[in-house]
């Protein structure tokens, strides 16, 4: 058996690829900044194909986006810029 956590997993282009957000359920702009994210990045993103969940606390928001990749430059670019923005907690 291998080892996949050796190996970067490979991924065929174009794929629909899936990345899902956590930010603070407080700050209202969080959404709007992390959906300008995507369709920065990916021309064919639609926010209605947003799914939306809330932390049982209500304390955070998650927002799973459904990205059409076409490389993994542009999925590690989606990142980086996540990454940049003060209201995004994680993305995975």
């Amino acid at each position: 058996m291998r080892d996949l956590s050796q190996e970067e997993l490979k991924l065929e282009f174009p794929c629909d690829f899936p990345i899902k957000v956590v930010g603070a359920a407080a700050n209202g702009e969080f959404e709007a900044r992390v959906i300008a994210i995507a369709e920065q990045h990916d021309p064919f993103f639609s926010p209605k194909a947003l799914k939306r969940n809330q932390s049982r606390t209500g304390k955070y928001n998650s927002l799973t986006l459904g990205i059409r990749a076409t490389s993994k430059v542009q999925i590690d670019a989606i990142y980086a810029d996540l990454k940049r923005c003060d209201l995004v907690l994680w993305a995975l």
